[in-house]
């Protein structure tokens, strides 16, 4: 064991890997050389397998040189240059996909290529910082980052939500089924309106996500918000779902859902609303709205101008993002397994 001022050292000695070498030579196993050299025994297997995992012997020198390069600083960015992995998370960047859906994905797509992984930090500093790769040259500025920030900044604490107890319309969402709240069952939605600027005359669409799957779909309502209108809009995209999944649809307490019992009625889908400013109650759906305002900013969007050809698009490429709640799978692929579907990349 080697002791630097009384504490083992956090790097292997030439010495320990020189007692590598022999042990192994030997045919010692790397546990067995672990407890010899007082080390863990994963430290020993990790500095082993660059060589033995290609069949090649492990040697004290070679080992050595390898940790004394790694160690050089400044080291080159992975990001510089314009290699394959470069143009892929630059790709990933232009459809909006955020640094850690990229370096989770990344693992996902070349599980056998480590050359191909880089972390979600990274491609932040690659964005952020010019010396550490400067993707941000070759991004407008709306699409490198979801905030549009050049620069980073602390995130804020939050206050806590502000809880109501009463009910609107006697479908309170604490009658809403137990199964909803674990999202383990498909079939159960949340939804409420995105509104456009007030210079576009009251425009908004509605915005549905699938609790389980994080599925989007985006209703356009080119006749406004009137309660008609929208239960109209949101029966006919509801209706092409199977029955299956149309369990619930969790609402805000807005006029627009007045008429609910019509929409009920039209797709055998009960509706439940949220208490007063809970929107929390809604997290999925508040998350969506939140990525939504990447494609249409708000004050700014008159959603009459928008077809909805252009709003199926956008949900296609919201729901073509890998989720860290679905193991770095896509909603879309979550959405085919049920519906029995294959997909496409």
């Amino acid at each position: 064991m080697i002791l630097v001022g009384g504490v083992v050292a956090a790097r292997l000695s030439f010495a320990e890997r020189e007692q590598i070498a022999l042990g192994r030579a030997g045919g010692e196993s790397i546990g067995s050389i672990a407890r010899r050299l007082g080390r863990h025994r994963s430290t020993v297997s990790r500095e082993v397998r660059a060589d033995e995992q290609y069949g090649q012997r492990y040697r004290a020198s070679v080992a050595d040189y390898r940790c004394y390069l790694r160690s050089r600083r400044p080291k080159r960015a992975r990001l510089v240059g314009s290699g394959r992995l470069r143009e892929v998370v630059l790709g990933w960047l232009r459809r909006r996909w955020s640094p850690q859906q990229i370096a989770a994905r990344l693992r996902v797509e070349f599980p056998d290529e480590p050359e191909m992984w880089v972390s979600h930090e990274t491609i932040y500093q690659a964005i952020y910082l010019q010396a550490r790769g400067n993707l941000r040259g070759e991004l407008a500025r709306q699409v490198a980052l979801r905030s549009g920030r050049a620069r980073r900044r602390a995130r804020p604490v939050d206050g806590g939500p502000v809880r109501s107890q009463r009910p609107w319309l006697g479908l309170n969402i604490s009658a809403r089924p137990a199964e909803a709240g674990d999202r383990a069952v498909p079939g159960h939605w949340e939804g409420d309106l995105l509104e456009g600027g007030r210079g576009a005359g009251g425009s908004a669409i509605a915005t549905l996500v699938e609790r389980h799957t994080r599925f989007v779909i985006l209703v356009g309502l080119p006749h406004g918000k009137v309660s008609e209108h929208v239960i109209a809009q949101l029966a006919t995209a509801m209706s092409r779902l199977p029955e299956r999944l149309r369990a619930s649809l969790t609402w805000d307490q807005g006029t627009e859902m007045a008429r609910h019992l019509q929409f009920t009625t039209a797709t055998g889908c009960p509706v439940y609303f949220c208490d007063p400013r809970s929107p929390w109650q809604r997290g999925s759906n508040e998350n969506t709205n939140g990525l939504l305002r990447q494609y249409f900013p708000k004050g700014r969007t008159d959603f009459t101008t928008i077809s909805q050809t252009d709003l199926d698009t956008v949900a296609d490429e919201l729901n073509s993002r890998p989720r860290q709640t679905l193991a770095w799978a896509t909603p879309s692929e979550k959405m085919a397994q049920l519906l029995g579907v294959a997909t496409t990349g």
